[in-house]
């Protein structure tokens, strides 16, 4: 069974003192993907903040993704990692926590899509589609990439970059299915009401999508 069958709405966080009440507020929202992604803690630290967050999430069958590390993902008992172009290679994290273990890529060109196909991953990102803070320096790879990584990729895709309810509707109409989201909620007053409110407009958009795709094929002549 595919472990990220029908999951759309994929969070990305750094640590924070309230890590275990937030991310049980998000993924009561409609989170049911969560990466923990911290560059300032030393390698003890995140393993100890990943258990935290491993507990929060496995209550509620959620995946929980350590970023970069493959080795500090399997000390952690962590579902899975992800690393970027720029980490350890796909293939050696891949080694590293072995075939049960979900791995995850980011890619941010048409390049770096086209290489992903042959890594030994089950997701990649696509992005960021807008700049964002959180890569700082990287430009906005444009909507069209989002389509184009729907079709290229093989494998699961999640769209990164801005992405917002007000956002997620030209997103779908790119090609998206699947979404990262970072600052709408990391900086959120109430995480669990923005989520529901993020993920009711994620599935909104695809069911809308699909229904004028049926419609379409149900009256062409």
């Amino acid at each position: 069974m595919d472990p990220l069958s029908g999951r759309r709405l994929y969070l990305c966080t750094p640590d924070r003192p309230d890590l275990a009440r937030f991310l049980e507020a998000c993924i009561a929202g409609g989170v049911d993907v969560v990466q923990l992604r911290d560059k300032e803690l030393d390698a003890r630290h995140i393993i100890a903040r990943a258990r935290v967050a491993r507990k929060a999430c496995a209550f509620h069958g959620v995946p929980l993704i350590l970023n970069d590390r493959p080795d500090l993902a399997l000390e952690a008992e962590a579902d899975g990692v992800h690393v970027g172009q720029d980490d350890a290679p796909a293939a050696l994290a891949r080694r590293i926590v072995g075939p049960s273990r979900l791995v995850g890529l980011s890619t941010h060109s048409p390049d770096e899509l086209d290489a992903s196909v042959s890594e030994p991953v089950d997701y990649i990102s696509a992005g960021p589609v807008v700049p964002t803070p959180t890569k700082p320096g990287r430009p906005g790879t444009g909507a069209g990439y989002a389509a184009l990584a729907e079709r290229r990729a093989g494998r699961a895709v999640f769209v990164t970059g801005g992405v917002t309810p007000a956002t997620v509707s030209g997103l779908v109409e790119a090609g998206a299915r699947r979404f990262v989201v970072v600052r709408y909620l990391t900086g959120s007053a109430d995480p669990e009401g923005d989520a529901r409110l993020l993920r009711a407009a994620i599935d909104r958009s695809i069911e809308s999508t699909r229904a004028s795709v049926t419609t379409e094929s149900t009256i062409r002549p």
